[in-house]
């Protein structure tokens, strides 16, 4: 695996509005969402009464405490990633947290990107102008396809029909990446490690593919019609 500096990709700068509302501030001086806050605005009705029963079967400190933890994981495990991308020094550390990111980052090095052959960036900013922006974790040629990859840790193993919005983002960064560097990405790939250090990996392509850019678009719409 090489990392390659083939488009020239820029940070973008993340702005509080007037509304009180956090978006990405996009070269032209315009702001627009972000694809994390379209898709929880528009999230279906069956998903937020599941998390709101979750939280009452668990109780809201214990949830509290799940979601903080995660979010922490998640958080060292992608910068983990971004620095053995980047060919930069990866530290253990002692805290029982930074143990686990760093063994499960290990667990998406040795599984996933085993198949990229080359990358062209990470925690790359993208967007769609007048619509959306976002932060993909990695682009690069998967298995020889350019794609857009996604990490991701998780509690406990999940089936292909619970990630529906993982999906729709991989589409969002794509179009996003298509429409700013004129390429044609229609493969996705998520690679998620568990807690225990299970690893999975979800790719969608042709239809699969269609189909998430198809229900991103939708949710977009439904996002500006709120």
């Amino acid at each position: 695996m090489i990392l390659l500096e083939k488009y020239d990709y820029h940070e973008l700068k993340r702005v509080t509005t007037i509304d009180r509302k956090r978006k990405y501030e996009l070269p032209n001086g315009s702001a627009v969402p972000s694809v994390t806050t379209i898709l929880d605005a528009t999230k279906p009705r069956e998903e937020r009464e599941a998390l709101a029963n979750w939280k009452k079967r668990v109780g809201e400190t214990q949830a509290q405490q799940i979601s903080t933890e995660a979010a922490n994981v998640g958080t060292l495990m992608h910068k983990n990633l971004e620095l053995y991308i980047e060919s930069h020094e990866r530290k253990v550390g002692s805290n029982v947290i930074h143990q686990k990111a760093y063994n499960m980052s290990n667990v998406i090095i040795a599984e996933g990107l085993r198949n990229v052959s080359e990358i062209y960036g990470t925690e790359v900013s993208l967007y769609y102008e007048g619509l959306y922006a976002g932060t993909t974790d990695c682009v690069g040629l998967w298995k020889g396809n350019l794609a857009i990859l996604d990490f991701k840790q998780t509690n406990k193993p999940k089936k292909k029909e619970w990630i529906s919005n993982y999906f729709c983002q991989l589409a969002a960064y794509a179009m996003a990446h298509n429409e700013m560097f004129d390429t044609d990405i229609k493969t996705g790939v998520v690679l998620m490690c568990s807690r225990d250090l299970g690893y999975q990996e979800f790719v969608i392509e042709g239809e699969e593919f269609e189909e998430a850019a198809n229900h991103w678009n939708k949710r977009v719409e439904q996002y500006y019609n709120l």
